[in-house]
């Protein structure tokens, strides 16, 4: 029998739900109101320490285009793409921090080239002066877009953050993306956990300097 991506992501949330609530106990009750909450993404949603540890699944604060921090959950990793879901079918993949597609938001990241170069994926190489060139396609107010964008990379400092109770040392990155033949040039900005390699904060543009989404790993994917 087959299923459609809408059926099967209404289905994972429900089977979140479900496990949530066997057994409740006060904590988790409180999980599941949170939850919700973000779901409706009518408010910042902030989620405690314990609720973060409590939840099974990787997760994450992601805010659109300086809307409201929802929190979403992973769904799946295929091809070592990382794939986030919300209760509207909407779909974030990443690949260790970099955006790289989504799907029925307002906005839509349709394609990105060359990934395999991406210097994220090889955060230990990461270097001052590391450059980075693709083509990507977006979808913006209707119209399809494409661009060639190329990258510098320039390391800013160091920070910690802390994420569910653990603080991390970070490297703070900036990307300093052109999009060239177009008017439009922007910064994107990345927190590699020094320890790991992975990128724990970002704040990028979807398109060609449109549509900022930021991302916070909470419990990044493994």
């Amino acid at each position: 029998m087959l299923f459609n991506q809408g059926f099967l992501v209404r289905l994972f949330i429900l089977l979140i739900m479900t496990l949530l609530i066997q057994g409740c106990t006060p904590s988790q009750q409180s999980i599941i109101e949170t939850f919700n909450a973000s779901l409706d993404g009518r408010q910042d949603v902030t989620v405690t320490d314990g609720q973060i540890q409590a939840l099974p699944y990787s997760t994450m604060y992601l805010r659109l285009d300086n809307g409201p921090r929802i929190l979403v959950v992973l769904g799946y990793i295929e091809q070592g793409n990382s794939k986030w879901l919300s209760q509207d079918n909407a779909m974030i993949v990443t690949h260790n921090g970099r955006l790289i597609h989504t799907l029925k938001l307002p906005y839509n990241l349709l394609e990105v080239t060359n990934l395999e170069h991406d210097p994220l994926r090889h955060t230990p190489q990461l270097r001052d002066g590391s450059q980075w060139s693709r083509d990507v396609r977006w979808q913006e107010e209707g119209r399809y877009r494409s661009a060639h964008l190329t990258s510098r990379f320039s390391l800013s400092g160091i920070e910690n953050l802390t994420l569910a109770g653990n603080t991390l040392r970070c490297q703070v990155w900036q990307e300093t993306v052109q999009a060239d033949g177009l008017d439009r040039h922007w910064h994107n900005t990345f927190w590699i956990d020094s320890a790991t390699g992975q990128v724990r904060q970002s704040e990028q543009m979807l398109g060609a300097g449109v549509f900022p989404v930021a991302m916070t790993m909470l419990k990044p994917a493994p």
